[in-house]
């Protein structure tokens, strides 16, 4: 991973309407300011929704013909006249929160998982159909960039950018 210009550097907002504490938390946006620079250098938009069970349960059933609510949804960007918009992700936190429990760690965590997860698939990847090529770069990606949030910095130079 090359320094960015900051001029030229990704736009990621966060949009917490819910006030979940976990996705407020000040390490998260630089953390995946830093992921997206490194996976989608050309990007220079990318938006996240951290949601409700309800609002997650409604687009779901829009946009995959399901009814209930799932962890994440990922919308593809797409080039635009101000440049290449990444996408957008939308996590629902009341899911996150249960699925952190389940596998026996935080919830600020499991948004980074599902973080990493919805910038993937808004990078074209796809679990349902590639045999497993996702899942593996996925659990590597994890490796390098989970322990860098905890740690609050991002992957030593050079690393990180497998996408």
């Amino acid at each position: 991973m090359t320094p960015t210009d900051p001029a030229a550097a990704c736009e990621v907002v966060l949009q917490n309407p819910g006030e979940y504490p976990e996705a407020a938390d000040p390490a998260l946006g630089p953390w995946l300011e830093r992921l997206v620079a490194a996976l989608a250098p050309q990007a220079q938009s990318f938006t996240v929704r951290f949601t409700t069970e309800r609002e997650m349960r409604r687009l779901n059933r829009t946009f995959r013909g399901k009814d209930y609510p799932t962890d994440v949804l990922s919308f593809p960007g797409e080039e635009t006249p101000d440049g290449v918009h990444l996408g957008d992700v939308v996590i629902c936190v009341p899911v996150a929160r249960l699925q952190a429990e389940q596998a026996g760690h935080g919830a600020g965590r499991e948004l980074a998982i599902l973080l990493l997860h919805g910038v993937l698939h808004c990078l074209g990847h796809d679990h349902e159909t590639d045999d497993g090529t996702m899942e593996r770069l996925e659990e590597t990606l994890r490796a390098r960039w989970l322990p860098a949030l905890d740690g609050a910095a991002g992957p030593e130079e050079g690393e990180g950018s497998d996408g």
